[in-house]
């Protein structure tokens, strides 16, 4: 080889060299990002909300009169039948043991009383007497009238004189109960206690079971002194049950009548439950931050038999995922994809190893997924989380994870 053949192959791969140095200084690494195809499928907006089971009849149980309860004659969690199981026994208040200043005072009412009676006694005789006198009169004149010794005015006279006696003996008949019922009070007022339970049998009220279930609590477990109207115990079917979810009121108007949830977080499977009614008033709540909130109750029917719900009872926390919208066939993008372009969204998708800025347009969301109105196809792949490395029509690399 002569000395001008070296010199060009020696030429050559100087250039080679250089352009070599030259494609690595500007060649620019592809940026590892997570790719989501896209797909076509079913979609759902929620609401999630905490929830408390309720039995929808309760049953509270109160003394029907004022006296003693005795000790609860049933349990929580005893069945009951309505109308034969005995659920509580009140025994009638007796009478209050008398200090010395009111025994005295009461024995005094008795003796006022007694002498009213005798009174009475004697004015019920007197008008007896009078009564008897005046009918005397009355039939004479009659007579003498019938044979015509006497003018009709005098039988007048003494008919008049009879219907005066026949109502002052009534009066006095009247002043007689009166005086009666005043000494049996005053006698009542000096009973003693022990008296006045003495030899009855049939002292005590028998309180049944309203309805049919399970006792849910018993208020009044020992004896205990009570008024009428005291609450002794509750009882409701642990089959017929509903759920009360706490909603915040802009969130309870979205849901449509007759909305499905999914009933989580009790223990046991999920179950389905059906919206009933949005209590027609909110109220003022604070939240954990201290931030005031418009809540209201939303009432739930559960759908799934009591069969799937073993064990769940009254006053059970739930949490529910309440459908406020859903379709079957959408193209959902993950919103982690998603990102502001202007007044309107965009994403990044790769085609053929470069990021292509595509602005699309969306419709329903959630926390997880957006609806594709327009801009995309199923089967494009989309960047998650793109970074700031990531522009359009730089080259990317799916991100590979290694275990």
């Amino acid at each position: 080889m002569n000395l001008s053949m070296r010199l060009i192959v020696s030429l050559g791969l100087l250039a080679a060299v250089v352009g070599g140095l030259f494609y690595v200084s500007i060649r620019v690494e592809p940026v590892a990002v997570d790719i989501h195809t896209l797909a076509r499928g079913p979609m759902q907006i929620t609401v999630n909300a905490d929830g408390k089971t309720e039995i929808r009849e309760v049953y509270e149980v109160a003394a029907p009169i004022s006296g003693t309860a005795q000790r609860a004659p049933v349990h929580v969690g005893d069945r009951v039948v309505g109308g034969e199981t005995v659920v509580a026994i009140v025994e009638p208040a007796a009478p209050a043991l008398l200090d010395t200043r009111t025994r005295i005072q009461a024995e005094a009412a008795l003796r006022e009383a007694e002498g009213a009676l005798h009174v009475a006694e004697s004015d019920v005789t007197k008008a007896g007497e009078d009564m008897t006198y005046a009918r005397t009169q009355f039939e004479r004149a009659e007579r003498l009238v019938n044979t015509g010794a006497a003018s009709l005015t005098r039988l007048e006279d003494a008919e008049q004189r009879l219907n005066i006696a026949l109502a002052a003996q009534a009066s006095a008949q009247s002043r007689l109960e009166m005086a009666q019922g005043s000494v049996d009070r005053a006698r009542a007022a000096l009973i003693d206690p022990a008296e006045a339970t003495a030899g009855d049998d049939t002292c005590c009220v028998q309180v049944l079971a309203p309805a049919d279930g399970v006792v849910l609590e018993v208020f009044l477990e020992s004896e205990l002194p009570v008024i009428a109207g005291t609450k002794l115990l509750s009882i409701g079917d642990a089959g017929d049950l509903q759920i009360i979810a706490d909603l915040l009121s802009s969130d309870a108007v979205r849901l449509p009548e007759g909305a499905l949830a999914e009933v989580d977080r009790w223990g046991g499977p999920v179950l389905e439950a059906r919206l009933r009614a949005v209590e027609p008033a909110a109220r003022t709540k604070l939240s954990a931050l201290g931030i005031e909130e418009q809540r209201v109750d939303a009432v739930f029917d559960l759908v799934s038999a009591p069969e799937a719900r073993p064990g769940l009872g009254h006053g059970f926390a739930v949490f529910l995922r309440i459908v406020e919208w859903q379709a079957e066939d959408v193209l959902p993008v993950p919103l982690s994809a998603v990102f502001r372009q202007g007044q309107g969204w965009a994403v990044y998708v790769d085609e053929g190893g470069f990021a292509s800025l595509r602005q699309v347009e969306l419709g329903k969301r959630n926390g997880r997924v957006a609806e594709v109105l327009d801009g995309l196809t199923a089967g494009e792949r989309v960047i998650e989380y793109p970074s700031d490395q990531v522009s359009d029509g730089s080259p990317v690399i799916e991100r590979t994870i290694t275990e």
